[in-house]
């Protein structure tokens, strides 16, 4: 079965407040985006990535590859406006029979064990994300200085990678753009496939705050990413 791994990394970061988007900042001596790019290639060598870039950035990307050395071998291409139009453009590199995993170019501590849990399963199942119990208290705004609790029985959070057999996932990215579209998990369904849930990783997290930034590092240093 052939395996494709798109990596979203098309935006600017502004929650981040950094000088450069928030993929290039470093955790262990390396950008963010380099460590998702080696989580893959660690785990199937073979695994055809296509990385979704700012159209600004791909040079600068391309000059720190050649300085540092970091030849492996992916397609480039241009981010689009949204997320979704990212992956409908790396969507043109990718074959149309195959297993295409979807995932977030700052989830740097995917473990390897939560990848063969995924395409296990993607091996009986056209859509496959993983997920986590939410596991904090939750309350919804209720109106000015008012907020209601909100059970928080059987909700998820979802992660990254989402894995879906190339022919559907391509046919669903087909569909014209929605606000509704929230994941790629969210337009496969639009488009009528149903989603199968596995258990995701709590260390496997988005970097998306200065305080991420300092988690990640840390979780870097204690955990194992070979496995």
């Amino acid at each position: 079965m052939k395996r494709y791994a798109v990596i979203v990394a098309g935006g600017q970061g502004v929650r981040m407040g950094a000088d450069r988007p928030k993929q290039f900042l470093e955790i262990g001596g390396k950008p963010i985006l380099r460590h998702t790019i080696e989580r893959f290639l660690a785990f199937d060598p073979s695994i055809e990535v296509v990385v979704a870039l700012p159209t600004a950035q791909k040079e600068a990307w391309r000059d720190y590859c050649r300085r540092e050395g970091f030849l492996e071998r992916y397609t480039m291409v241009s981010g689009g406006i949204t997320r979704f139009h990212s992956v409908q453009n790396a969507l043109k590199y990718v074959g149309d029979a195959g297993v295409v995993a979807v995932h977030d170019g700052v989830r740097p501590l995917v473990r390897q064990a939560l990848l063969e849990r995924l395409f296990d399963a993607a091996l009986s199942h056209t859509a496959v994300i993983p997920a986590v119990p939410v596991a904090e208290s939750l309350r919804r705004m209720g109106g000015e200085d008012a907020t209601v609790p909100v059970d928080r029985t059987g909700m998820l959070l979802v992660q990254t990678p989402q894995l879906f057999d190339a022919a559907v996932l391509k046919a669903a990215y087909g569909m014209p753009y929605s606000t509704a579209f929230t994941d790629d998990a969210s337009v496969v369904e639009a488009a009528g496939t149903p989603v199968h849930i596995v258990p995701g990783d709590r260390i496997n997290l988005k970097i998306t705050t200065p305080d991420d930034l300092v988690l990640a590092e840390g979780l870097l240093t204690l955990f194992s990413f070979g496995k």
